[in-house]
C-alpha cells in the first residue's frame, strides 16, 4: 500500500524549508508527514501521522491525503503554481 501512486501529484512545504517537496505516492506523503510532525509539535499533525500509519484501504489513504492537503493549506504550506517557492513560516 505504501508505494501506491496518488492521482494528482502535488508539492508541499515543510516549515523552515525553502524548497517544496514533491508528493507523488502515499509513501511520500507518509514520510513528509512524519518529518512535519518532528518539525512542528502540533497535535493535529501528530494525529494525521497516526491516521496515515493506520491506513489500510484506498479510501482511508485518500481521506488522509485530503486531510494532509487541508492542514497544509491552513498553514500556508502549499506553494502556488505561479510561485513554486515555499515561504518562510
Amino acid at each position: 500500500m505504501n508505494d501506491v501512486r496518488i492521482a494528482r501529484k502535488f508539492d508541499a512545504c515543510l516549515p523552515r524549508l525553502n524548497k517544496p517537496v514533491r508528493i507523488s505516492s502515499f509513501h511520500d506523503a507518509q514520510v513528509f508527514v512524519r518529518r512535519w510532525a518532528i518539525r512542528d509539535k502540533d497535535g493535529a499533525i501528530r494525529a494525521l501521522r497516526r491516521r496515515m500509519d493506520r491506513a489500510n484501504s484506498s479510501e482511508t489513504a485518500d481521506s488522509a491525503i485530503r486531510d494532509m492537503k487541508r492542514e497544509l493549506a491552513d498553514r500556508g504550506l502549499l506553494p502556488h503554481a505561479e510561485s513554486p517557492v515555499c515561504t518562510e513560516n
